[in-house]
């Protein structure tokens, strides 16, 4: 709530009933107690009216209405709005060791997915609306996020997404559709280091990189000193994976590309237990880091940790939160909507939640405790 101080009151001084600080604490409690829709929201605010009465002592008895909780949603300042969640999300990613490696010298390096998400519960109002996101590795934390102009694609979008961060001591990891020249490039200006996929929209790109570990070229010394390779195994969920992440620099000084100075192989084998079913998946990537700093299995920690997007961020998100089924699509509502659920999932990570779900039963469950954790209530 301290943060959400500094977003303005849209509203004419004439005729208003709720105070703003009250209409936004009622509205981001009712998120954190796991509504997920402004009637939903409403709803709550009327189940639990005289608990809020209590507890906030707002200067009138009735409770808002749905119309008021959509008015809110509709004519928020959004860019303020996204302006202090991100300031908020970052503080609370600051005060977390979630995502990190350390390098050879002793530098602790933080691990920053780079994704898009649409928001699918507006197509069926016609008004199809994508955002990309920076989401810390780990926690989930989204700590930015842009909209993509229609008709366009993530690829122009995330320039704006970066623009103005200092990037230093960080690594953003992204998948294929954004390993562009021109992104690699802004990223190290913006003293960012990158990890990218490589797939078969980069050919000739993705071709040489799978000759060299096709047909190495190594001699036993030089072998020792351009090749590393990491392996984990784990066992879970009734399946067995190996994981094999080879790295080189070798191709450094012959590829045409900003600031590469490793290129990737990843081997993954899948084994269903009970059924003795394999799949095997090849991936290639390339990396700003150099293998000095950080070897084969730091970059193992990244490449997993670039994961984070989808299973913490965007499923918790579209499933957990309602997010995929909300349609909302009047004015800035779905990306007002959609900011504040990433405060809240931001704040239940950094107080120790890694089920999303159980948080939000355990705060729904008390109006007072839903208060306490967004700062409406001193704890």
């Amino acid at each position: 709530m301290d943060a959400l101080q500094e977003v303005p009151d849209p509203r004419k001084a004439r005729g208003q009933r709720y105070s703003w600080t009250f209409l936004l604490a009622v509205v981001c409690a009712a998120l954190a107690s796991g509504q997920r829709t402004p009637h939903a929201i409403a709803h709550w605010i009327t189940l639990h009216a005289a608990e809020l009465r209590q507890e906030l002592a707002p200067r009138r008895t009735t409770m808002p209405s749905e119309a008021t909780v959509r008015r809110l949603l509709r004519r928020i300042d959004l860019q303020a709005l996204e302006k202090q969640v991100t300031a908020y999300n970052q503080q609370l990613a600051a005060e977390a060791p979630a995502g990190t490696i350390t390098t050879a010298k002793g530098a602790v390096l933080r691990g920053q997915a780079v994704d898009g998400k649409e928001l699918r519960g507006l197509r069926a109002h016609g008004q199809p609306l994508a955002l990309v996101h920076l989401v810390q590795h780990g926690s989930g934390s989204v700590l930015g996020q842009t909209d993509v102009a229609e008709k366009s694609n993530e690829i122009t979008a995330v320039p704006t997404l970066l623009a103005g961060r200092d990037l230093s001591n960080t690594v953003l990891t992204m998948d294929a559709l954004l390993t562009q020249r021109e992104l690699s490039q802004h990223i190290l200006e913006q003293r960012g280091h990158y990890l990218m996929v490589v797939k078969e929209n980069q050919p000739a790109l993705y071709q040489a990189i799978a000759l060299l570990f096709e047909q190495p070229p190594w001699l036993p010394r030089e072998k020792a000193t351009e090749y590393q390779v990491y392996r984990t195994v784990e066992k879970g969920h009734g399946r067995k994976e190996t994981r094999v992440l080879e790295s080189s620099t070798t191709l450094s000084a012959y590829l045409d590309w900003p600031g590469v100075r490793q290129v990737l192989r990843r081997q993954c084998k899948r084994v269903i237990v009970k059924t003795g079913e394999v799949s095997t998946k090849m991936t290639y990537g390339i990396t700003s880091l150099q293998a000095s700093d950080v070897g084969a299995a730091g970059l193992e920690v990244l490449w997993r940790g670039h994961w984070t997007v989808e299973n913490c961020t965007h499923y918790v998100l579209d499933v957990t939160m309602g997010e995929d089924d909300c349609q909302v699509h009047t004015g800035q509502a779905p990306q007002a909507l959609s900011v504040l659920r990433k405060a809240v999932l931001a704040l239940l990570r950094a107080q120790g939640w890694t089920n999303i779900a159980d948080g939000l039963r355990h705060y729904g469950a008390s109006v007072r405790r839903a208060l306490e954790l967004i700062g409406a209530l001193p704890t």
